[in-house]
């Protein structure tokens, strides 16, 4: 038993960071040059690793409180990472948002929220075919830049083995800069004007924010005052980074054994997850996910049935562990109410510890006339609604979101505060992959969330 008073889960006798290579295996990169991918994931495999088996271990601590109904997990960030926006700018406006939203949802649910950001190793995303064709030129997807580049010519298509270094510095930059500013005070609830972002300093939601930021710091001033004593434990707060485990010779070669610690850690990332095209029984990804000490979420969809998650959690969670699956259902709107029940009764048959957590946005993602993909506000307000019902009349508890954001001032999801077209769609789009909330939004939402709990509540 760890200090935080979880016992290490036991490891498999037959497995190995790289026994997933003896399993099927989709949706990784083909590189023209084996010797130079081998060279690389050698020189990865010696690198210091990107976080810490302790604080692996406290984030699965953290879980288990959630899925007590204790805590709530907010878990968002960008779809895709780009090596281009390992900028302090973009890295701190995204911060920004997860601070903000953590706050309205601290002061509006009265727990603890632990903050997970889709950064500092997003950088590999799934495709739907190995190659995309224009205007008669066929060649590999982008899978995103720990691969190669979105650019549509050969020399940025092909898939390098260097970017998977480039992609554990650029990581590393991330987190570090991430873990400066916690330190620093930047996360200090005394001082959430740190945290503005100027592009949205006149909206109505920035100042209803500030309203909400003021009270709270009067109480702490208050508290403070009354007790004699700061409250030190409110000036940092703790980030955990999280991404899809998806290229498998990466994460092994960050996967490691730790002095005084049972079994194997991968030390790429607090909480890595897996998308239901790699869920598969049989696929290489469940045989790695199998052995790994971290918490790991699992994507469930209108695909997944009964007997399909049964044999993911038996297999991935054989001694039913605390703190170690998190289900994050995509649903989509018009479906959540049809395909999450009998997920959820299944759960509950096995007696099996889980942290429900909603992805309202992967579920609605819709194209246009013009052919660009977004998301509707008024959807993922409407699936998060739904999903809170649900659980609660199957007698279970929605723990956490999982969202696609941005702090930048970008056009990419219609509707919310200032009512965005799909004719605002051309004004600021620039995700590589998937539409996000911008910041208005995503802030938003997170009042949004604690306007329905309250609701729920109150039908009780």
């Amino acid at each position: 038993m760890n200090d935080l008073g979880l016992s290490p889960l036991k490891q498999a006798a037959d497995w190995q960071p790289d026994s997933w290579k003896s399993k099927r295996i989709t949706q990784q990169a083909v590189y023209p040059d084996a010797g130079l991918l081998t060279q690389t994931l050698d020189k990865l495999s010696v690198l210091p690793p990107l976080v810490t088996s302790w604080e692996v271990n406290n984030l699965r601590q953290q879980i288990a409180e959630a899925q007590q109904g204790k805590r709530f997990i907010l878990q968002g960030g960008d779809c895709a990472e780009t090596f281009a926006d390992c900028t302090p700018t973009i890295i701190t406006n995204r911060l920004k948002v997860l601070l903000q939203m953590s706050l309205v949802l601290l002061h509006g649910l009265h727990k603890p929220v632990t903050r997970i950001g889709r950064f500092a190793g997003q950088y590999a995303k799934p495709r739907s075919s190995d190659t995309e064709s224009r205007d008669g030129v066929t060649l590999a997807s982008y899978r995103g830049d720990l691969v190669n580049s979105p650019e549509f010519t050969p020399e940025a298509r092909n898939p390098d083995p260097k970017r998977l270094l480039q992609a554990h510095n650029h990581s590393a930059l991330t987190i570090n800069f991430v873990r400066a500013l916690v330190d620093g005070g930047f996360a200090d609830l005394h001082h959430p004007e740190y945290w503005d972002l100027s592009w949205v300093e006149h909206s109505q939601l920035a100042d209803e924010f500030r309203r909400l930021a003021e009270s709270i710091g009067n109480s702490l001033h208050f508290v403070e005052a009354i007790s004699g004593r700061a409250a030190g434990s409110l000036k940092r707060a703790d980030f955990y980074t999280s991404h899809e485990a998806l290229h498998l010779q990466y994460e092994t070669a960050l996967t490691r054994q730790v002095p005084n610690a049972e079994g194997f850690y991968n030390l790429s990332t607090h909480f890595p997850w897996i998308g239901m095209r790699t869920a598969a029984m049989d696929m290489a990804h469940i045989e790695f996910f199998r052995g790994i000490q971290n918490p790991i979420g699992i994507k469930i969809g209108p695909g997944m049935d009964n007997q399909w998650l049964q044999e993911l959690l038996q297999t991935l969670n054989p001694d039913k562990e605390a703190g170690r699956i998190v289900l994050i259902h995509r649903m989509g709107v018009d479906h959540i109410e049809e395909h999450l029940p009998p997920l959820i009764e299944t759960v509950q048959s096995l007696k099996t510890p889980v942290l429900w957590m909603a992805d309202p946005m992967h579920g609605n993602t819709e194209t246009v006339a013009n052919g660009v993909k977004t998301r509707r506000f008024r959807k993922i307000r409407g699936e998060v609604k739904k999903a809170v019902k649900i659980h609660q009349e199957m007698g279970t508890y929605l723990g956490g979101v999982h969202l696609e954001l941005t702090g930048e001032n970008v056009t990419e999801c219609t509707g919310g505060a200032r009512d965005l077209t799909e004719a605002d769609l051309a004004r600021a789009y620039t995700t590589t992959v998937d539409p996000r909330l911008n910041y208005e939004q995503a802030l938003e939402l997170a009042m949004q969330i604690v306007s329905i709990e309250s609701s729920s509540q109150d039908r009780s």
